[in-house]
């Protein structure tokens, strides 16, 4: 017999709803969201488990941020409910709420949403649990903190720059150096004459400006050339750009740290993500963090669905259509890194070089979204091979599994 547990857990509790083979109702419940409340969950499935003599179960929770993670590693990883093959699944809230519609007498309560959870998993429509080893999660971690940071610190540039063009709206026309760089960072701190400006791009360049006479000529032009701002709106403008270098400074600091952190993991790992001209540490971080073991995948089109790297078919009668839109669910992470990575390695290795133009050419419209992502699927089996067999990328070489 199995049985099938769903759980829809929120930052206090958890409603807890025990199903059959059959679909039958068996308990309801809630426990509070800690350890003793998982505790009790864990000996109430048991005695459960004993008593109807279970050999399978499945749990089945959101994936509710960080609600539902400690739950789920509890439940995944104790031995005892391990002797009854259980399983954990964690469910993208919108399937959920997909599969949820066909009960349409349904209100929305706690304790309706921890039947349909049981219900999609007694359905066994969820056949990959995404609970992973404490490596891969402690990665993914680290992995997505630096993808907010890095997404952070482009919209922290996009504002320093909008504010620069209204102190100097000459400055990025006039002036061939990086707006970003140490160096101009310091400018944008102080206030120099010419011949302190070449002085000063001379030292804190350490050198790096051929001509810093022709960089600090070329500065004074863009002043020269640019609106002029009253007294007041000045000051506050240049109160908004040290407080951006100062934010922008902080993420970068971050940035490096975390970095450290993800170094670290991966020197644990297994993977060969990085022998692939292209994928260096981040996007081989990104994508092993995202995918964990790679034996939870029967194979890549698993892998490409998980990701969201496919289009649904539409089909009625005998008429099929010839162009649907890419899925909009799926981890938009992993989606992310394999679109990114795919994108440099195209740029590196000809076979995807010669697939990305091919496909581009295809099609009048969005040519190089639609290259981009199908290129992207057809990396998604290279990584599948890579990782799977533990194998080096060898040009030329089959990448079957």
């Amino acid at each position: 017999m199995k049985l099938f547990i769903g759980l829809d857990v929120s930052s206090q509790g958890a409603k807890v709803c025990f199903l059959n083979g059959e679909g039958d109702r068996l308990q309801s419940f809630t426990i509070p969201n800690d350890l003793p409340g998982e505790m009790k969950l864990k000996e109430i499935i048991l005695q459960t488990a004993f008593s109807l003599t279970c050999e399978v179960i499945k749990i089945g929770l959101e994936s509710t941020s960080i609600y539902s993670y400690h739950p789920a590693m509890f439940l995944h990883n104790d031995k005892e409910l391990r002797a009854y093959n259980s399983q954990v699944f964690m469910i993208n809230p919108k399937q959920i709420s997909n599969f949820k519609k066909s009960y349409s007498e349904m209100d929305k309560t706690d304790a309706i949403d921890a039947f349909v959870i049981a219900d999609y998993v007694r359905f066994g429509r969820h056949t990959m649990s995404v609970v992973r080893e404490e490596q891969y999660m402690a990665l993914q971690q680290l992995t997505r903190s630096r993808y907010q940071l890095v997404h952070a610190l482009t919209r922290g540039k996009q504002h320093f720059l909008q504010h620069l063009g209204l102190k100097c709206s000459q400055f990025t026309q006039d002036v061939e150096s990086s707006v970003f760089g140490n160096t101009m960072m310091e400018l944008f701190l102080e206030r120099f004459s010419l011949e302190e400006l070449a002085l000063f791009l001379q030292e804190k360049g350490k050198n790096r400006f051929g001509n810093p006479e022709e960089v600090a000529k070329s500065i004074q032009k863009a002043v020269k050339g640019s609106y002029r701002l009253s007294k007041v709106v000045e000051n506050s403008i240049d109160l908004l750009l040290s407080t951006s270098i100062q934010i922008m400074r902080a993420y970068q600091a971050q940035i490096k740290e975390i970095e450290k952190g993800i170094e670290n993991i991966m020197a644990t790992l297994p993977q060969t993500l990085e022998s692939i001209p292209g994928v260096g540490p981040v996007f081989a971080a990104g994508i092993v963090a995202e995918i964990g073991q790679i034996n939870r995948f029967n194979d890549e089109t698993r892998i490409a669905k998980y990701a969201g790297l496919f289009w649904k078919k539409y089909q009625s009668g005998r008429f099929t259509a010839e162009s649907t839109s890419l899925t909009r669910s799926g981890n938009h992470y992993l989606r992310y890194y394999l679109v990114e990575a795919a994108n440099s390695v195209r740029r590196h290795v000809p076979e995807y070089r010669n697939y990305y133009a091919k496909k581009s050419a295809e099609v009048p419209k969005h040519k190089h979204k639609r290259a981009l992502v199908l290129t992207a699927r057809k990396f998604v089996r290279l990584v599948d091979a890579l990782l799977s067999n533990n194998q080096i990328y060898t040009p030329g070489r089959s990448v079957d599994r």
